[in-house]
């Protein structure tokens, strides 16, 4: 299965960020190669199964191709925060040329091109069959275990390399390269390993044990990551696992589920007690006035006005922070990034920006709504997209402490998730808007 060998790349090669890795030229090569691919062998892609997905991938890449079209000088001039480029070619002597919206078209560029990624894993979800499509969950699973696995042997002292990605030496980070996204992985992981081994009856002998398996596993390894922000996203992880277990448990022995709980507790106990759950010991010992998140803060609003309604360009926030830098916070390290997605799309984006953000948001909501009010939850389509619904409420709660969304294998997560919640709304037989007789 194509999809297979993609996802393959993604965990070998998908793991980082930033657009100057080796990695990156690795997974948009494949990506182009997949999409190639479907094009002249592959099965006719059902875009109607999609939904809105494709229109939200169109208006992102619209957005930033506006933000990448020149401009004469007389107009962006014009523009908020573009005068400190003016000024910088008049006090080189430098004639004012026909300029993009993005103070960094080059980043801009970037974050085009990596959508491509998110492009060919849409179009090669739209090409599978309903058997391939039942068997995804079971492969999502095999993926983040075998970054779990390289995460176990991380913890245990194994400094291993990954020439694909950036990364820190001796973090535990699996097959990424920033430590809370590997966190935030692991959790998505909780939710899909436990799906896949209960949400089939048929299958719960053997696959409901590994599951179970797979989850202990997962919740040591976000207590020893050391990240606080997926502490967080595996405590409501485990908040939506216990909440379906109860419904799924309900003709097991009734010292199942109450042992299984027992089980889990002991293992966080243990962790604490033997002193690896970094990310209890962070969140204790965190100190606001030192943080980078919270000293930033005033520094991203202020760019966020100073930008604002047309934003910096997408993909342009870390050299736009560098003209801004007060030298307080001046260290070895570069502030890559806002730590909060939010706030970025408002500084880059704008807000065009927010708007299409807002739109996703309401869309996810109300389908949301619809797929956890529906009767039929142990149909396979609504067992899925109230898996969707959850995982995309995880990215969401994690991209208010850092940007998660940002690494090619994440973002081929969100788009399986939003297509499972958009195949799941259509299952429970209701829109994913608002019908005429309600009023957003």
């Amino acid at each position: 299965m194509l999809l297979a060998m993609f996802l393959t790349v993604l965990l070998v090669a998908g793991g980082a960020s930033r657009g100057d890795v080796m990695g990156q030229i690795v997974v948009r090569a494949s990506a182009w190669c997949a999409i190639v691919i479907m094009v002249l062998f592959g099965a006719r892609p059902s875009w109607r199964d999609a939904g809105p997905v494709p229109w939200f991938l169109a208006a992102m890449a619209s957005l930033i191709l506006l933000q990448l079209i020149p401009l004469p000088p007389a107009l962006w001039q014009l523009l908020p925060g573009h005068q400190s480029v003016a000024e910088a070619g008049a006090l080189t002597g430098e004639a004012q040329t026909w300029r993009p919206l993005s103070m960094v078209p080059s980043s801009s560029w970037n974050a085009l091109w990596s959508l491509v990624v998110p492009a060919a894993a849409l179009m090669l979800w739209a090409g599978l069959q309903d058997e391939e499509r039942a068997r995804l969950p079971g492969l999502l699973t095999i993926v983040i275990a075998l970054s779990a696995l390289i995460g176990l042997m991380q913890a245990s002292g194994a400094g291993l390399a990954n020439p694909f990605i950036n990364e820190t030496a001796w973090d535990i980070r699996g097959t990424l390269a920033n430590r809370n996204h590997f966190a935030v992985l692991l959790a998505l992981g909780c939710l899909i390993a436990f799906v896949w081994g209960f949400a089939d009856r048929r299958r719960r002998g053997w696959r409901g044990g590994v599951a179970i398996g797979l989850l202990l596993i997962f919740v040591l390894l976000i207590l020893g990551t050391g990240s606080r922000a997926g502490l967080l996203v595996g405590v409501l992880a485990l908040g939506f696992v216990l909440a379906s277990a109860g419904r799924w448990f309900r003709n097991a022995p009734r010292w199942l589920l109450p042992a299984a709980i027992a089980t889990l507790i002991l293992v966080v106990l243990v962790a604490l007690v033997a002193g690896r759950a970094m990310s209890v010991d962070r969140a204790f010992a965190i100190d606001l006035g030192q943080d980078m998140r919270t000293r930033s803060l005033p520094w991203v609003m202020a760019m966020i006005a100073q930008y604002f309604p047309f934003g910096s360009g997408l993909g342009a926030f870390e050299p736009t922070f560098r003209m801004v830098e007060p030298f307080d916070m001046l260290k070895p390290t570069y502030f890559n990034h806002a730590h909060n997605d939010f706030l970025e799309v408002a500084q880059t984006a704008g807000l065009p920006g927010l708007l299409l953000l807002l739109a996703v948001l309401v869309w996810m909501i109300f389908a949301s709504v619809n797929v956890w009010r529906t009767a039929q939850p142990s149909e396979r389509d609504v067992a899925l997209g109230r898996l969707g619904s959850a995982m995309l409420l995880l990215i969401f709660v994690a991209s208010i402490f850092d940007y998660p969304a940002r690494s090619p294998l994440m973002m081929t997560m969100i788009v399986i998730a939003a297509l499972w919640l958009d195949n799941g709304r259509k299952a429970g037989g209701t829109a994913g808007l608002p019908g005429a007789g309600l009023h957003l």
